[in-house]
């Protein structure tokens, strides 16, 4: 299969190319091609171009299109999946799921609307509130989920007469591209332009004079990067970052039953979620039965291949987060026990068997630091304001979970952790109407919902006199 970028509403070839690897069998998947800076500059000046008349258009004509696009997703969700499965690694049942819930998403932007709000209407004055939108948005996506990422800022730019530049993460570009393929005649020219490099356009992207606001979700370290090259020319930013999500776990909870969402909630997609569970505090009173509980779900676990059936688990996404976490796992043996997992699976691709350690404390690599992949450390409490203070001690601020039979308790623990959400006897749910966004280290700004709509425009007051 032939890839394309998408520049002003061509398929082209890129400038030069570079390999896809299948992080299944470590084989190259695909040549996928690869942007160079002046053709980075032509899908911005495309943008820009397309921009007028795209803001000009009706609202409803806008919502026309992002629902066409939806349903193209939706006929040709099969092949998205397959695709999915094939360059990031999840299994393809999580792989459909991901590809309907981007039309899911895309199909709820279309029910949002940007009235004009009346502020004051007296005999002195009249005062509006118009929600304007900004321009080009470079809309850059990560590997983690390809696709319900991009669904996370591309229909929400687009419904507020926005064009963008969207820039995939560079080992797993193949859907973003196959989309394109699929949409290009549905938008007018410039409207959404798609280009791939190979981690060396971010920067030109963020910088680009031209751009008037970069969406980014990612690591907190490129996240500052992003920040600091969008600083000179003070473009607009939303920066959804890492996690080091905290998990509760009170004494009245009944281990068996519990263990298995707490594991989904720690290993979906491997860990590779930035709201997934990272750290699990258990009262001590249930400590030991938890631990078994998780650690007999982690042996059991079908680690594979996604495309094979009955996979739970595929591989992690790429070589340098696979080394990365087993560096990880090595050091968490030398500061915890290690009670299932710990190894790499034996057999090609980048598989590493569910991890959990016990008897470790905060202070440790593990618990510390984000490690976004199939390690879970479990740490014990006896008191919740402390595990509360512990939870709260991060310097990352996404989300975080509360876990107790008794709601009222579980909601009095959760008003005192810091961080964008938290749930109740849940974790990692989010939704299109629900907005989502981090606090501390782990983002900027407002996605999902009315209030990341918004995000995507510019506050336009009108003030007249009587």
């Amino acid at each position: 299969m032939t890839y394309n970028l998408l520049i002003n509403g061509k398929l082209v070839a890129g400038d030069a190319t570079m390999d896809v690897i299948n992080p299944a069998t470590e084989d190259v998947l695909a040549a996928c091609p690869r942007a160079s800076k002046a053709q980075l500059d032509e899908a911005v000046a495309a943008a820009k171009a397309a921009f007028p008349g795209w803001a000009a258009t009706p609202i409803e004509e806008r919502k026309k299109a992002i629902a066409a696009i939806a349903d193209v997703i939706e006929a040709n969700a099969n092949d998205l999946a397959r695709l999915l499965t094939q360059e990031q690694g999840k299994p393809l049942a999580d792989a459909t799921g991901e590809v309907y819930g981007t039309a899911a998403f895309f199909r709820y932007f279309t029910s949002l609307d940007m009235p004009v709000k009346v502020i004051e209407d007296s005999d002195a004055k009249r005062v509006e509130a118009h929600r304007k939108p900004l321009g080009v948005i470079g809309a850059i996506v990560p590997w983690n989920f390809p696709l319900i990422l991009m669904a996370f800022k591309v229909p929400p730019a687009l419904l507020s007469g926005n064009t963008v530049v969207l820039k995939p993460a560079p080992t797993t570009p193949l859907t973003a591209l196959k989309l394109g393929e699929l949409v290009k005649d549905i938008l007018p020219a410039g409207v959404l332009n798609i280009i791939t490099d190979a981690n060396d356009l971010g920067a030109e992207l963020t910088a680009h004079p031209d751009v008037q606001k970069i969406s980014f979700t990612g690591s907190t370290a490129t996240g500052a990067k992003v920040m600091a090259g969008a600083a000179a020319t003070l473009k607009r930013i939303t920066l959804e970052l890492g996690g080091n999500d905290a998990g509760i776990v009170l004494d009245d909870v009944d281990p068996k039953t519990t263990a298995p969402q707490l594991f989904q909630s720690a290993f979906q997609n491997n860990g590779q979620v930035c709201i997934a569970m990272k750290r699990l505090y258990v009262h001590e009173s249930i400590y030991d039965k938890m631990c078994d509980e998780l650690a007999e779900l982690a042996r059991n676990a079908i680690v594979g291949d996604g495309l094979k059936q009955g996979t739970q688990l595929g591989p992690l996404q790429n070589r340098m987060q696979f080394d990365k976490v087993m560096e990880t796992i090595e050091d968490a043996k030398k500061t915890g026990n290690v009670i299932a997992g710990g190894s790499r699976a034996e057999q090609k691709g980048y598989f590493i068997q569910p991890t959990i350690v016990r008897d470790i404390e905060d202070g440790t690599r593990l618990v510390d630091e984000e490690q976004f992949g199939p390690v879970l450390p479990i740490i014990k409490f006896s008191d919740e304001d402390d595990a509360v203070a512990r939870a709260n001690a991060s310097p990352y601020g996404l989300g975080g979970s509360v876990w107790s039979s008794n709601a009222d308790r579980a909601y009095a623990v959760a008003d005192k952790m810091n961080s964008g959400t938290i749930w109740v006897n849940k974790h990692a749910e989010l939704a299109p109407n629900i907005p989502f966004g981090g606090s501390k280290n782990s983002g900027l700004g407002t996605e999902l919902g009315e209030e990341g709509l918004e995000e995507f425009t510019q506050l336009k007051i009108i003030n007249m006199a009587r």
